[in-house]
């Protein structure tokens, strides 16, 4: 009789256990002696186990008594069996080498389908063109599901602004006076031009880096191009190979480029004006041939992404200078706003000087003296809840802006990407689009609702968790700082005309995670 099931869907075969959530699951529901099944029936070992997965999952089976069956290897796993062993670690290794082999035969592919056919092979249109239906795919299978080939067409509105920004730069005009005078003129940079895929950028103007972005795309030319980006595996953990990979985006040399030989859609711009644009921004920039700066090291950054400027509520970035750690704001050097945002040119705050102060006033508060004032205050912020906002407009619409963005991975499947990679998008768009629908069902008495209140004992033992944890501070490095600081979800805002930040701390239960500092925890 079968208890339970378990099947990880739209995870890679390449995460650990611990990592695929219905694998955890499973891993947990062996802890727990009121489980209710005694053994565990595996149905496609190549796809349960990668590598040497089933080394490190087989022990702990046989800790808790719980039974592992294989049928392909005959039944009953025998862990001192040591065929059994070498059996599965086969498995792994099969599993291991049909992704490769996956990997290479879609790669390939995708290489050559960019170079000889010039096919669109998914994403988002560049900046300056919209995709437009060429007919039925190609595929027989995938036309008789009714798949289409797409490709790309100049977009009547952002098409002359691309044309108009190769003209100007040929012209003479730096890349801030392009945006200046696109920005002026009321011309909508392209996150603003594109809210649905641009949720996560502010929209404001044109920035130094957009019109950089369009002036290096050889899109423009009238070429497809693909592998201008590669996906790359690193450990997530050096210390603890254990928990594997995780893919890290990262961007190609020119040379490693496929470039179509024809021309496969209409040109914004002429193949000799891109390639002196080029030349122009290689002049301009740090040749291959001069010599190189010596690499500069990783500097910690006590409060890295925690400094907001207190003007136009931006993160601040970390910079050193003669060894001493600052945080900036140029808003004006990055979005072309000098000439309609009151903000300063730079704004300034030396990590240094905030340290001490900040860390004295952690300590007093969950020290042992404070810990009762403490207390008190946050029993009255608790008991002073303010209903949350009503759900808007835009509640609404993310689970249609989830659907648009399932149909593209889909499309991106179908025109050969590589199914690890899209297999993930498509499983963390999913879990955004149920967090949606929960969200949409969710009556709206329920939503206006005063957030639930934390008990005195929850807060009491809350504050006397964080009083050690805040004492080590002083004392301890700057990366064990910063995951006590992220883990109490401090919030600094700086005030360049005063020269004073406004610091506050969010102890919502379960934010944080004990980590070691100088031995402590």
């Amino acid at each position: 009789m079968i208890n339970e099931e378990f099947f990880d869907v739209g995870h890679s075969r390449s995460l650990p256990w611990q990592r695929r959530p219905e694998a955890s699951r499973l891993l947990a529901a062996l802890r727990n002696p009121q489980r209710g099944f005694t053994a565990v029936v595996i149905g496609e070992p190549h796809r349960a186990f990668y590598g040497n997965q089933f080394g490190l999952t087989m022990p702990l089976f046989t800790h808790y008594g719980v039974q592992l069956w294989v049928p392909e290897v005959g039944g009953l796993i025998d862990p001192d069996n040591e065929a059994h062993d070498l059996v599965m670690s086969v498995f792994g290794g099969m599993s291991k080498g049909e992704r490769n082999r996956v990997k290479v035969r879609v790669r390939t592919a995708m290489a050559s389908q960019t170079q000889l056919e010039g096919r669109f092979l998914g994403g988002r249109p560049p900046y300056g063109y919209t995709l437009k239906d060429l007919g039925p795919h190609p595929n027989p299978a995938k036309a008789a599901d009714g798949k289409r080939l797409r490709g790309l067409t100049p977009d009547p509105q952002t098409a002359p602004v691309v044309q108009r920004i190769f003209g100007m730069y040929l012209a003479g005009y730096g890349m801030f006076a392009i945006a200046e005078a696109l920005t002026r003129d009321d011309i909508l940079c392209p996150s603003a031009y594109d809210r649905a895929r641009n949720p996560h950028r502010d929209g404001l103007a044109w920035s130094k880096t957009a019109v950089r972005t369009i002036l290096t795309n050889p899109r423009y030319t009238g070429r497809q191009v693909w592998n201008k980006q590669r996906t790359d595996e690193v450990l997530l953990d050096v210390d603890d190979v254990a928990l594997g990979h995780t893919p890290v985006m990262r961007w190609n040399q020119r040379d490693r480029w496929v470039t179509s030989n024809e021309l496969v859609h209409e040109p914004l711009v002429e193949q000799a004006d891109f390639d002196r644009v080029q030349d122009m921004l290689g002049l301009r920039a740090r040749t291959a041939t001069s010599p190189r700066r010596a690499h500069r090291s990783r500097h910690p950054y006590v409060f890295k992404s925690l400094v907001h400027c207190g003007i136009c509520g931006r993160k601040m970035q970390g910079q050193h200078s003669h060894g001493v750690a600052y945080y900036r704001c140029r808003f004006p050097q990055e979005y072309a706003l000098a000439n309609r945002v009151d903000h300063p040119r730079n704004v300034i705050m030396r990590e240094d000087v905030l340290i001490t102060p900040l860390d004295t006033w952690l300590i007093q508060g969950f020290g042992p003296l404070h810990r009762r004032n403490t207390i008190t205050t946050l029993l009255d912020q608790a008991h002073t809840g303010t209903p949350t906002a009503a759900p808007t407009a835009l509640e609404g619409t993310t689970i249609a802006e989830c659907d648009a963005k399932l149909a593209r991975y889909r499309a991106a499947l179908d025109a050969g990407a590589d199914p690890g990679v899209v297999a993930g998008w498509i499983a963390e768009t999913q879990a955004e689009r149920e967090h949606a629908e929960r969200h949409q069902h969710t009556p709206v008495e329920e939503k206006t609702n005063v957030p639930a209140r934390y008990s005195e004992e929850q807060i009491i033992a809350v504050v006397e968790e964080l009083g050690d944890l805040v004492a080590a501070l002083r004392n301890a490095q700057p990366e064990h700082k910063l995951e006590v600081y992220r883990s109490l979800g401090l919030h600094l805002s700086y005030d360049p005309e005063t020269q004073t930040v406004r610091a506050s701390v969010d102890l919502a239960a379960h934010r944080w995670d004990s980590v070691g500092v100088r031995g402590g925890t």
